[in-house]
This record gives C-alpha cells, sequence and structure tokens, in this order.
C-alpha cells in the first residue's frame, strides 16, 4: 500500500507513510468534532428526559459535565495537534525533499534532457508544481480521504440510530462526489490547456528579456508586444474559463450538500409528527448536521487545487523516471587517452548524428577535430567528457568505458573551455575559484595574469572584488572568455577540452592566451575544436569530421600533403 501511494502521488516512502498517518488522525479528527454533539447529547438526554443513571448522585452532575467537556477538549487538543503535525509539518518535510530529490536528479541527467525540455518548464515544475503539491497535500487530499472514511463510519453508526434520518443526511455526499468525479475528465483538460497557455506566456517574456538587444536593433518591439498582448489574451480566455468551470463544480457541490439538511428538518418534521422517533433525537441529527458537512466542504472547496494534482504529478513523475547517468565513483584509469570506437549517437530516434566515430586522442598530444559547422565536433567533446551517454559503440579513457564511471567521479579529470561561457553573479575571484574551490586567493590571482585578465579587471571598480552581473552581463564575450580560461587553468586537470578557446578575443590577446594554453596543456589529453585553421598547426594529430563520420585523421602537415579536405580548409581560410 505504501508503495503505491508512493507512486500515485510521487511520494517518498517516508512521505506515503506520513500521508497514510496524515489520514488517519484527519479521520480522528473529523469523528472528534463530533464530541461536543456527544456532550450536548448527554446533556439534552439528563435535562429533558431526567435521566441521571451516568451519575454517581444527581447534586455532582454540574461537576461531572465540566468533566466530560475538559476530557472532550483534551482529546479534541491531542488529535489537532498531531494531525497539524501529520498533515501540515511533515508534509513541508516531504516538499523539501522532493525539491532536494529532483535538483539531485537533475544534477544527473544527461544533457539531452535539458536538450529537450524547456527552461521555463523546468522551472514551473522545480518552483510552482512543489508549491501546489505542498499546499494540496497539506489542505487537500488527507482531508478528502479522511472525509470520506469519516462519513463512512459516521453513516453506519447513525443507521443503527435511525436509518431514516441517516440517508436523509448522508445522500447528498456521494451524490456531490459523483458530481466531481464525472466532472474530473473535462476539468483536467481545461488543466491541461491552462498550463499550455500559461507556459507559452512565461516563454514568450523570457524569449523577449533575452533578445531585448535584437528587438531594439531590428525595430520589431511593436511587433513583440502585439505577440506577447495576444498570448496573454489567450490565456486570460482558459483561465477564466477554467475558472468558472471550477465554480459551477464546487458551487454545484455546495449546494447539493446544504439539500441534505433540508432533507433532514422535512423528514424529521414528518417521523415527529408521525410519533416514529421523539423530538430529542430529531434535534440530535439536526446538531450533528451542522457539523458534519464541514470537512467534506473543506475539501469541495480545494477541488480546483485536486483536480490539478494528476497535472503536477504526471509532469513530477516523469523527471523522476527520467534515466539518470550512474556509475562507479571508484575510478583510477592507468592512462589518460580517450577513445572512440565505432561511437554512434542521436538526439532523437531516427536522426543520427554521428555515425561510427573512431580516433585515440593520447595524453600528451594535442588532437583537433575540424570540419564545417554543424558537423558534430561539439557533439564529440561532449561524448569525450560524457556529457552525453554514446547510442552505440564506447567511448574510453584509459581503456576503461566512461559510461560506466559516475559522472562526477569522471569530470573531475576534465577541465573544460567551451565557446558558450556561464558565469555566476559573483565577483570575478569567485567565478575564477570555481576551477578549484579551495584555492587561495594568490593562486587564483596567478592564473588570472596567465589568462590576461590582469587588463580588463583593473579598471573594473573593485578589481578582482566586483561583482559581475548574472552571466557576465557587464563583461565582452572576449573577457568572458578569459575568465573560463582561467578557471581551466586553476583546475588543472590532466584532460583539456577547449571549444574554439580564443574565437572571441583579438590576435594580440589570442597570441598571449595561446601561449598559456601552451603551458595548461603540457604532459596532458587535450581535445580542441578548432574552426581557424592556424590554432590547429601546433596540434599533434587532426581529425575531420565530416557528416558526422571521421573522414580524415593524421598529422596536420601529413593531411596538407595529401591534399584532401582538411587541405582544402587550410587553402580557404588562407586566401
Amino acid at each position: 500500500m505504501i508503495k503505491k501511494l508512493a507512486d500515485r502521488f510521487a511520494l517518498t516512502e517516508q512521505g506515503a507513510k506520513d500521508l497514510i498517518k496524515g489520514i488517519v488522525l484527519s479521520t480522528l479528527l473529523n469523528l472528534a468534532m463530533m464530541l461536543p454533539g456527544i456532550f450536548i447529547f448527554l446533556f439534552l438526554n439528563d435535562c429533558i428526559q431526567k435521566d441521571t443513571r451516568l451519575l454517581m448522585h444527581p447534586s455532582w452532575s454540574i461537576w461531572v459535565y465540566i468533566l466530560v467537556g475538559l476530557v472532550f477538549m483534551a482529546i479534541i487538543f491531542w488529535i489537532s495537534y498531531h494531525q497539524y503535525n501529520a498533515v501540515y509539518t511533515r508534509v513541508y518535510n516531504e516538499s523539501e525533499m522532493r525539491r532536494v530529490n529532483l535538483a539531485e536528479k537533475l544534477r544527473k541527467l544527461p544533457l539531452a534532457f535539458f536538450g529537450e525540455k524547456n527552461l521555463s518548464d523546468l522551472t514551473a515544475t522545480l518552483m510552482e508544481d512543489c508549491t501546489e503539491l505542498e499546499h494540496t497535500f497539506s489542505h487537500a487530499v488527507p482531508q478528502l480521504f479522511a472525509s470520506i472514511i469519516s462519513a463512512i463510519l459516521i453513516t453506519s453508526g447513525l443507521m443503527f440510530y435511525n436509518w431514516q434520518l441517516a440517508l436523509s443526511l448522508f445522500w447528498v455526499i456521494p451524490v456531490s462526489l459523483l458530481l466531481i468525479i464525472l466532472s474530473h475528465r473535462q476539468s483536467t483538460r481545461n488543466n491541461e490547456k491552462n498550463y499550455l497557455e500559461k507556459r507559452v506566456v512565461t516563454e514568450t517574456i523570457q524569449e523577449g528579456l533575452d533578445n531585448v538587444l535584437e528587438l531594439q536593433a531590428y525595430h520589431r518591439e511593436a511587433d513583440y508586444m502585439k505577440k506577447l498582448s495576444s498570448d496573454i489574451r489567450r490565456y486570460e480566455k482558459v483561465r477564466t474559463h477554467t475558472e468558472l468551470s471550477f465554480s459551477v463544480l464546487i458551487n454545484g457541490a455546495h449546494a447539493i450538500l446544504k439539500l441534505g439538511l433540508v432533507t433532514v428538518i422535512l423528514v424529521g418534521s414528518f417521523l415527529v409528527d408521525t410519533g416514529s422517533i421523539s423530538l430529542f433525537k430529531y434535534l440530535v441529527f439536526l446538531i450533528l448536521g451542522t457539523a458534519i458537512y464541514s470537512p467534506i466542504l473543506q475539501v469541495i472547496s480545494n477541488m480546483a487545487v485536486l483536480n490539478y494534482l494528476d497535472v503536477r504529478i504526471r509532469r513530477i513523475r516523469e523527471m523522476n523516471n527520467m534515466p539518470a547517468q550512474q556509475g562507479t565513483t571508484q575510478f583510477d584509469p592507468s592512462s589518460y587517452d580517450i577513445e572512440f570506437k565505432h561511437v554512434g549517437f542521436s538526439y532523437e530516434e531516427g536522426k543520427e548524428v554521428l555515425k561510427d566515430i573512431s580516433f585515440t586522442a593520447r595524453q600528451g598530444e594535442i588532437t583537433a577535430l575540424v570540419g564545417s559547422s554543424g558537423c558534430g565536433k561539439s557533439t564529440v567533446a561532449k561524448l569525450a567528457a560524457r556529457f552525453w551517454d554514446a547510442s552505440s559503440g564506447q567511448v574510453t579513457l584509459g581503456g576503461q568505458d566512461i559510461s560506466k564511471v559516475e559522472p562526477e567521479t569522471l569530470l573531475k579529470n576534465y577541465a573544460v573551455v567551451f565557446q558558450d561561457v556561464v558565469l555566476f553573479k559573483a565577483t570575478v575571484m569567485e567565478n575564477i575559484r570555481i576551477g578549484r574551490r579551495e584555492a587561495s586567493d594568490e593562486e587564483v590571482l596567478q592564473v588570472a595574469r596567465l589568462a590576461q585578465c590582469d587588463e580588463f579587471v583593473t579598471r573594473l571598480p573593485q578589481g578582482y572584488q566586483t561583482v559581475i552581473g548574472e552571466n557576465g552581463a557587464t563583461l565582452s564575450g572576449g573577457e568572458r572568455q578569459r575568465i573560463s580560461i582561467a578557471r581551466a587553468l586553476l583546475k588543472d586537470a590532466p584532460i583539456v577540452l577547449l571549444d574554439e578557446a580564443t574565437a572571441s578575443l583579438d590576435v594580440e590577446n589570442e597570441t598571449k592566451i595561446q601561449e598559456s594554453i601552451s603551458n595548461l596543456v603540457k604532459d596532458k589529453t587535450v581535445l580542441v575544436i578548432a574552426h581557424r585553421m592556424r590554432t590547429v598547426t601546433n596540434s599533434d594529430k587532426v581529425v575531420v569530421i565530416q557528416d558526422g563520420m571521421v573522414v580524415e585523421s593524421g598529422r596536420p602537415e601529413e593531411l596538407q600533403a595529401t591534399g584532401g579536405i582538411f587541405a582544402s580548409m587550410v587553402r580557404r581560410q588562407m586566401n
């Protein structure tokens, strides 16, 4: 049962146990809320019918009722305290674990997942969906189960007391639930559409923020605002329709529940008039009727959230079920040679990007990957670091299959400088120190000078303690790339991946950084993605990739002598 609940509601095992505990305590609380009615029953029974058999002595009557009242209050307080802890505190703990688990899952997923998923969609799952599930499981789910269970128990008990009044009191509950169940499919469709339209608006806003310079440069602000307004109007229309549907559903269920008291009054009046029941029994049912509907009304009021539950759980379950990259944490290769053995790769089924790639990048050598844009060079470099897993074939490091090594363990051996540099909203020094967190300030400053960072950092207001904007928005492309190179220098890993590391630099700084890179790559396995042919002249080996296949491989001078594709690329760039 615990496993089924965990699977159904995307909970941890402890979360499923806490849910069961919350349902049990919520049921007890619903039953405990009947205690005031029982108290009134005892009082009326004693006063109206003069029945003092429950009392040890008539003169102690008032003290007995005070004692009974205090006991009932203590019972309600005890159950309420533990129910709050189970339903609210434990739910918030589970919500914390859900976020942590999702973050851990994202950390272990291959980059292919992020290529397929929209950033705003992932953000909504981590933030909005988790928050709504937290609210739903604290305010509605345990109460829903508890209300159904307590209604069945109370109905069964009252059936023995008087079945006619019990039926008149409870017939509205299954009818209300039936109304909700029948409308569930339509509500789910409305919620799906509402979510999709909301995501469209979010993506349009994000697109505008990311491309504000292009929008202004090409005078497209009016067109963008027109599209955004259209998206918002469409979302408003869908949202209004969804809210109206929910309000009709909720108010309809509320109205049906109110009919329960009406039928109790009508049936009770008839039974009292015919002498079938006493006025006392009739009053007891009226008192119970005002209390028993409260938890059910509370659940119905949260039906909008409950109907959205499956949509959110499905999105979280989809992420949880994604195959994570796993492997051994014990990895000590005999060498740092990277070998591709008949490697194939595709981002999606039926669309192969790489086909039968085979080559070896040896330790102590610079291996350059060249080819036209889109030929698969960057994909090869990312496969070498297990950012993705090969669809076929094998990538080995020191003779060991890297798909069997845990990614974080593997990446301790890599220093990576890609064209798309990612910087954080922190100081320049802290952005460089990402390469090695325990590095001293002196070590950071040393690699910064080697990467030619001094030139622009000294112009910043607080030098290396200057906080740069999000993703280095206050820096130029070349300045951001120099910080990335400084990181790689600081990490001093045995394997270096360079994706056109000097592409954003001018000729003077490129020459200086090439000298720094020469120091960086000594005795290391270096894989360079190059577009400028002059950057591969010092390479030990060139691998030419065309249409996802290795078409040429060898030393630069050998390939130039053969007059093939590499030689043609060099001639075109020299002319």
